[in-house]
């Protein structure tokens, strides 16, 4: 079981380096395809007499682009990726949440369970009944469980 999970964390750090590093290369791709673009434009009338001078300038300029972006593009490319990877946990999280309430409201034992949970999740012993439905009313209004 162990070598399973083993193997299974190496696939998802090999999914996401090729994913960042994808991520990286469109990134790169579009900034020297951009930069060349541009110096395209700002070049055009001096190419038209020397077209050989602006075709080498052109290629100076897409190699210098690869040079100066490829670190920032890889940079920018890991934390898009960690960002997008933490708001899907959370999507994730947030929908089997949902799914798990929904299935407690239809189900006497799961919602005794869920609430029995709740209770003991808190830090202290309650002292008194007042003080168990004050966290339960906290706790409802935190987790926004509007419900009768």
């Amino acid at each position: 079981m162990n070598a399973q999970a083993h193997q299974a964390g190496q696939l998802t750090k090999a999914a996401d380096h090729t994913s960042s590093r994808a991520l990286a290369s469109l990134l790169l791709a579009a900034g020297v395809s951009a930069l060349v673009v541009m110096a395209d434009h700002l070049m055009e009338p001096w190419a038209e007499r020397h077209e050989v001078a602006a075709w080498l300038a052109l290629w100076g300029v897409a190699v210098i682009a690869i040079a100066v972006l490829r670190g920032i593009t890889r940079v920018l490319a890991r934390k898009a990726m960690a960002g997008l990877d933490g708001w899907s946990a959370h999507v994730a999280k947030r929908r089997a949440d949902e799914r798990l309430w929904h299935m407690a409201q239809t189900d006497d034992r799961l919602m005794a369970d869920l609430q029995s949970a709740l209770d003991r999740s808190g830090e202290t012993v309650a002292k008194d009944v007042v003080d168990l439905s004050q966290r339960r009313a906290a706790r409802i209004l935190r987790d926004r469980l509007y419900y009768i």
